[in-house]
């Protein structure tokens, strides 16, 4: 009985190590290199559903991942990150082609896609989850922002007060969240309201193209 017993005990403890291996290999991405050939930037710049529409409509870019970056709780959840308490920001995580579009571009994309002298707001959206910021994930890229911020600086009659800090980790937002300007236009009034005059504003200074991927 004893023998069974403890069989039963180490058979549980196994299974227990199994499950938490196997969340920790669900973890979401930390920081580290990208495809062949490919480089990965973050921004956050209000509502992620604004910046990944925009990005995705440049050429070099590959992919445009909507999640969260920048705070202390692990696996937020968006009900979670809406209340401002977990520390995070609404990002866009962009893997993107150097050998056809330029770092220095996705900057000026940026900062001509959001208002960067905002603290913690983007229009009518408030907290700290929509504060604008670049996520660097190596010193080239700080040093590129960093230049390109004081280059920006003489755009706005406001000071901008974008944070530049590395990444740590980044969250994938739900799937409902992905490509979702793309997939809802019609149909949600966010995206007529806020998200289409911004594209059109951009298309307008020859920023982004049409029709998006």
């Amino acid at each position: 009985m004893k023998f069974s017993i403890i069989s039963l005990l180490l058979s549980a403890a196994l299974s227990i190590g199994a499950i938490g291996a196997e969340k920790k290999l669900m973890k979401t991405d930390e920081p580290k290199q990208s495809g062949a050939g490919l480089q990965r930037i973050t921004f956050g710049g209000g509502c992620f559903w604004c910046l990944e529409a925009v990005f995705q409509r440049l050429d070099g870019v590959k992919t445009v991942a909507s999640g969260y970056a920048g705070g202390a709780v692990p696996n937020p959840t968006y009900k979670q990150v809406c209340t401002g308490e977990t520390g995070h920001a609404e990002v866009v995580q962009i893997e993107f082609e150097p050998a056809k579009i330029s770092f220095e571009k996705l900057l000026e994309v940026f900062w001509a896609a959001h208002d960067p002298t905002t603290l913690n707001r983007q229009g009518g959206d408030t907290g700290t989850q929509y504060r604008s910021v670049i996520f660097y994930e190596d010193d080239s890229q700080k040093a590129a922002a960093e230049k390109s911020k004081a280059a920006a600086q003489p755009e706005f009659k406001n000071p901008i007060v974008t944070e530049i800090t590395p990444l740590k980790t980044f969250y994938k937002a739900e799937d409902y969240h992905q490509n979702y300007f793309n997939e809802n236009a019609g149909t949600n009034p966010y995206c007529t309201v806020v998200i289409r005059p911004k594209l059109q504003k951009l298309l307008q200074k020859g920023l982004i193209k049409e029709p998006a991927r």
